[in-house]
């Protein structure tokens, strides 16, 4: 599923829809969101794995920052252990994106974590990493909320459809080919970093 960005109430009405066997998540998790502990809960609950955000990756550099949040040791523990990729059968879970030209193993920690346009962001002539993607391997992906859904079935399939912006929490159901999306319950912070405030 799609960033989750500690939006609990979401995460758990998609959860009871999918009524899944197996949940991987793309990445940030906890911040910027009303209950990241309850998203912990949730998640531990079901047994969860995922990969590695740039939100993570920024919590366990400064943790004392993110103290506040209530977070169990289990919950530090598990982030720490996110890999940055997540290979399964006939697709890869990454956070942000891959290198286009040389695939995993020629992807960096950056490019997996931040990476929207390839090479790099630094101006929006460069194309977006997914349009050079021609690899068999579909990708699932995050980090992207901006732009919503990316779905370019069978190559690459983004899910941040930006719940914690307003937008909605967005999961895929492998087997099924299918999409499910739950609406946001509030904007819990706007695009630019702002704080709570009510659904309009």
């Amino acid at each position: 599923m799609g960033d989750i960005h500690g939006c609990s109430a979401e995460l758990a009405e998609l959860l009871d829809r999918a009524q899944a066997d197996r949940v991987v998540v793309v990445g940030d998790v906890f911040t910027k969101g009303p209950d990241p502990a309850g998203v912990w809960r949730i998640l531990e609950d079901v047994g969860a794995v995922g990969v590695l955000g740039n939100h993570d990756a920024a919590m366990l550099a400064r943790p004392k920052r993110f103290k506040t949040m209530g977070l169990p040791k289990a919950a530090w523990r598990w982030l720490e252990g996110l890999p940055l990729f997540r290979e399964e059968a006939g697709y890869t879970v990454v956070h942000a994106g891959l290198n286009p030209e040389r695939g995993l193993e020629g992807t960096t920690r950056s490019t997996a974590i931040v990476v929207r346009r390839w090479p790099d962001d630094s101006t929006e002539a460069h194309p977006f990493w997914w349009e050079g993607w021609t690899r068999a391997e579909r990708v699932i992906y995050g980090h992207d909320a901006i732009r919503g859904l990316q779905d370019h079935r069978p190559h690459t399939l983004g899910l941040d459809t930006g719940c914690v912006y307003g937008g909605a929490l967005t999961g895929y159901l492998i087997e099924d080919d299918q999409l499910l999306s739950v609406p946001a319950k509030a904007v819990y912070r706007d695009v630019s970093g702002a704080g709570q405030s009510a659904r309009r």
